[in-house]
């Protein structure tokens, strides 16, 4: 059995009894990527040199670790577990380029704080993973270099926006990946590819160092092979940071001591709105077994409205265009990034932003521009806010009578590369049921919950604002009772 198929707390164990070295295990990642990836194109960037002396010189310091973890410190279970971050966030002396042409030659000089807190776990970063351009896709082909392919189908997406962190993870190139959640681009491609996806509460995770697609949506989160494994990468990299200003100052609890197994008297929201026209049969069907399964476990399931969801989508599609129109102005050509030569400065503007962003980015762009215009901003911008508000209303007052709420993660299970590429409306649909988490600012996390006509569906947990431990634990208990699931075959 291939060492990457072990969990974290497997490895980990491993490593301290000196039984595998961290050099074994980062050699084993590296292995399975260039055995792989030629196929998936997971990857913008490997980094196996480096990757190779980080663990290396970890070798020499597994009695240190060892000392602490016969203390019951746990926290530093990714000691020497390779690991993958997205592209979008800075890696200091690698590229950093947000699938984006426009940053072709942009190397960052400072970690962004998710990756200096794995830094100080000591994980071994082998790459930085593909991505739709600057977070805006849901499938992973909008990204300025090449498509990644799904595991368990390579003629399917693998999802999106973070594309690459869930295609590794689900091909067993690393053990853990970093990706961004705006809309949904942690938990729908986690859906797809048969992964686990955790999208915090927004100020949970700092995102300094992020490269911003829409500042109040956005939120780092892991991608792992079990919820374990989610809550050991949500220990290390939640937790207030003063570079954040949106980063919440609140107690970090111990993820861990929640995975429990007992959710006896728990009590689950199934919304309406999650189950009606539009839901695959298939992938309903599975999404209902789970819900029995839950229910065999003690908790009790009452069916509930989350009425302002059918306007979640309009008013994304508004703030988050938006909030991109404003962030990706920084990106002109003068600063850093790549530059078009012109014979004036406007003209240089406009051929560097012409040439470097793709078709998609360009589309947003102009959404929230426009959104913004003089005379539109209250038309659209502020009447998109105010509906945000009652959504974020709507999941309080379900979450006054119950615990999480249960939906599916994607209407469908993987699509057909190339198959929505033309029409921009109905691929957007694919987050119909992960945008309003954002909007609310509240947790959720994708769990596997069966096959539908042999590729992954995903089951959505939605928690209350900084109840990562009951998501957790519902997560978990969920999946024990569930059983081992099939893995992509590549």
């Amino acid at each position: 059995m291939s060492l990457l198929n072990a969990s974290i707390r497997e490895l980990h164990t491993k490593i301290i009894s000196k039984e595998i070295k961290p050099s074994e295990l980062a050699a084993a990642s590296l292995e399975r990527i260039q055995a792989t990836d030629g196929k998936i194109k997971a990857f913008l960037h490997i980094a196996a040199e480096e990757a190779m002396e980080r663990a290396k010189a970890l070798d020499e310091q597994v009695h240190d670790i060892r000392q602490r973890s016969a203390t019951g410190d746990l926290s530093h279970l990714l000691f020497g577990i390779p690991g993958a971050i997205k592209d979008n966030l800075n890696t200091k002396g690698l590229p950093t380029t947000a699938a984006s042409k426009i940053l072709a030659n942009y190397t960052s000089a400072y970690d962004a704080t998710a990756v200096d807190r794995l830094n100080k776990e000591n994980y071994v970063l082998v790459g930085k993973t593909n991505m739709d351009e600057f977070a805006m896709g849901s499938s992973g082909e909008n990204s300025g270099y090449f498509p990644t392919h799904n595991p368990w189908d390579l003629e399917r997406v693998p999802g999106g926006s973070s594309s690459g962190s869930a295609a590794a993870v689900s091909a067993g190139q690393v053990l853990f990946a970093l990706g961004s959640d705006t809309g949904g681009s942690i938990r729908q491609p986690a859906a797809y590819t048969g992964v686990v996806g955790l999208k915090p509460t927004y100020g949970l995770v700092s995102r300094f160092g992020l490269i911003s697609y829409a500042s109040s949506l956005d939120q780092i989160g892991p991608f792992t092979q079990t919820v374990e494994d989610a809550a050991v990468v949500l220990q290390a990299i939640a937790g207030h940071d003063p570079h954040d200003s949106t980063s919440a100052n609140v107690a970090v609890p111990r993820y861990l001591d929640a995975l429990t197994g007992d959710i006896k008297g728990l009590r689950i929201a199934l919304p309406s709105e999650y189950f009606e026209e539009g839901l695959d049969p298939a992938v309903r069907a599975e999404v209902e077994k789970a819900i029995r399964v839950l229910e065999s476990l003690g908790a009790t399931v009452g069916q509930v409205s989350l009425p302002h969801t059918k306007y979640a989508l309009a008013a994304y599609y508004l703030i988050a265009p938006a909030e991109a129109s404003s962030n990706l102005a920084r990106f002109d050509g003068v600063r850093y990034g790549v530059r078009t030569e012109a014979d004036t400065l406007v003209e240089m503007y406009k051929q560097t932003r012409a040439q470097g962003f793709g078709e998609e980015v360009k589309r947003r762009i102009m959404l929230g521009t426009y959104a913004l215009s003089s005379g539109y901003y209250d038309a659209y911008y502020l009447r998109a806010q105010k509906t945000r508000t009652l959504i974020k209303q709507d999941f309080d007052h379900v979450f006054a009578s119950y615990d999480v709420i249960l939906s599916p993660t994607a209407p469908t299970t993987a699509f057909k590369i190339g198959a929505k590429v033309e029409d921009p409306v109905t691929m957007y649909l694919n987050d119909i049921y992960t945008i309003p988490v954002n909007l609310a600012g509240i947790p959720a996390i994708s769990v596997p919950c069966g096959l539908a006509d042999g590729l992954p569906v995903g089951l959505q947990l939605i928690g209350k604002a900084f109840d990562e431990t009951t998501l957790l634990r519902v997560a978990h208990a969920y999946e024990t009772a569930r059983g081992a699931m099939p893995r992509a075959m590549l």
